[in-house]
């Protein structure tokens, strides 16, 4: 495992070849994980999204020794051009390069900038849409609890409509994803969804796109629904489609399993 920028402690603890496929959390076909290994293209790179942070990723970097995530919150960038420039002066030559939520827009970005160092790009709980009315209300109102009542209550605002019905009941996974973003810190938060309420757009880009994608989502995902996906695999040429139920826009943490199944696919898959 790789982590780049700031480390932290981990969090606590079949498919057809159509474009659309649906894993349940309780029917994963797992392969051998002495099998797990780098994609065609260099190793798996993680960025992640809002808020997050390795600890998120920390069964994926498990099950895939030489993968890495990208660290630091973006060292307080408020621009996702300037994410994307954080990430590629840490990122590996060429890599398997996967973004979650805002992360994805990151990662378009990072393909964008430099697509010979994007071997293949998995877009996971996210979406491709400019600001949605009454997106910028509701994040300076979370930014104004945040001023009046601290982190602790942002926090524990926003995360639970981010987690499925069984990830809530699940105490450790909360409290792991809790403290987790409330150690980012209101800056941060600041920071990152000035970043997100000037996304640019992506329109252009997608059907540029020449390596193998998937866009990945949990089925309770409330912030970025399935439909967002589909948008997604329409855009960009042969893109794949893949659905884990029973897990929400915290999809990777909430069911690491079925995701790094998935993820075993996309990194399998073949190049055109």
């Amino acid at each position: 495992m790789m982590v780049f920028g700031l480390g932290h402690a981990p969090l606590l603890d079949a498919f057809s070849s159509s474009a659309i496929a649906y894993i349940r959390i309780d029917e994963i076909f797992m392969s051998a994980k002495s099998n797990d290994q780098d994609g065609p293209g260099g190793p798996l790179i993680i960025l992640p999204g809002l808020m997050c942070d390795s600890r998120m990723f920390a069964p994926t970097l498990a099950a895939f020794p030489d993968s890495g995530a990208i660290d630091g919150f973006y060292a307080g960038a408020d621009r996702i051009e300037a994410m994307a420039d954080y990430a590629l002066a840490r990122m590996p030559d060429r890599c398997a390069l996967l973004g979650h939520s805002m992360g994805a827009r990151v990662a378009l970005e990072v393909y964008r900038k430099a697509p010979e160092r994007v071997a293949r790009l998995a877009l996971v709980d996210t979406g491709i849409h400019t600001p949605k009315p009454g997106e910028r209300e509701g994040r300076y109102g979370l930014r104004d609890m945040g001023r009046t009542q601290g982190m602790a209550a942002l926090v524990g605002h926003w995360l639970p409509p981010m987690v499925g019905f069984a990830g809530l009941r699940n105490e450790a996974l909360m409290d792991g994803l809790y403290a987790m973003a409330v150690s980012a810190g209101l800056p941060t938060f600041e920071a990152q969804i000035e970043a997100l309420l000037n996304r640019p757009s992506v329109d252009a880009l997608l059907p540029t796109i020449a390596c193998p994608t998937f866009a990945m989502v949990g089925r309770q995902d409330q912030w970025s629904p399935v439909a967002q996906h589909e948008a997604i695999v329409a855009a960009i040429p042969g893109a794949q489609l893949r659905v884990v139920e029973g897990a929400g826009h915290m999809m990777p943490a909430e069911a690491p399993e079925a995701f790094n199944q998935v993820l075993r696919e996309w990194l399998s898959w073949p190049s055109a």
